[in-house]
């Protein structure tokens, strides 16, 4: 009787350090991005950036995850106008939360960024982006599993691939991250961003007390604040010294 109480206690506790250990890693927690400090900043800038108007806008499409928590992100940034969540990757036809829910349109959860260069840049972004989720797990962010949920860089022409490309080397080889980076530069097809339903939209500012929100958005939306103070907008900043 004795022997067999010890043994239901040593599986138990086998039980919870393994329990302990999954979420520990990731796989099922929170995805909120690089842990091992600020992230460099990127070497390569986009050459037609270089020489810009005040007010001129330009548009990036990246996916990390759950378009509500990357909304959220970039959002608090100055020089950004406009975040709009939606899908690329597949085909108009099946751009749909239903659908792309079902992990076989091609498409990936993404947000459309419109940005000022004149306040922040491309290679800017990137770096916000990769240091709010985490970029070696495929397929995976947190909680949240399946092809739609990929880190991936939509680019809009070459210089944009260019300097995604460069960002991912200097990473890399600066070990900014336990793991390769596994992020895809997919190339954006023309009208290839697709809106997502009006109910995703600003979902983490209208929806702050949901748990999923509060679980998985929030901690990004305070490491942005934390990290990249000189960056956001004023508002924000307010907010942040009222923390």
């Amino acid at each position: 009787m004795r022997v067999s109480r010890i043994l239901a206690i040593v599986l138990i506790g086998a039980l919870l350090m393994a329990i302990l250990g999954y979420f520990g890693s990731g796989g099922g927690g929170a995805a909120h991005g690089a842990e091992s400090g600020v992230l460099p900043k990127p070497a390569v800038e986009l050459e037609s950036e270089k020489n810009v108007n005040e007010g001129e806008t330009r548009t990036a499409v990246l996916a990390n995850g759950c378009f509500w928590c990357t909304e959220a992100v970039f959002e608090q940034l100055e020089g950004v106008h406009d975040v709009v969540s939606g899908y690329a990757g597949g085909t108009k036809e099946t751009a749909n939360y239903k659908a792309v829910c079902t992990g076989r349109t091609g498409h990936a959860e993404a947000v459309r960024v419109t940005y000022e260069p004149a306040k922040i840049s491309y290679a800017q972004l990137l770096r916000v982006f990769f240091a709010t989720h985490d970029p070696t797990t495929k397929d995976r962010q947190g909680p949240d599993h399946g092809p739609q949920y990929r880190s991936a860089i939509f680019y809009e022409n070459e210089d944009q691939k260019r300097v995604a490309e460069a960002y991912v080397r200097q990473l890399n080889e600066a070990k900014s991250f336990p793991a390769p980076i596994v992020t895809t530069l997919e190339p954006l097809k023309p009208d290839g961003f697709y809106e997502a339903e009006l109910y995703h939209q600003d979902y983490a500012a209208c929806n702050a007390s949901n748990p999923y929100i509060r679980a998985q958005a929030v901690p990004k939306v305070k490491k942005v604040r934390e990290q990249f103070q000189e960056n956001l907008k004023k508002d924000q900043q307010a907010a942040k010294r009222d923390e």
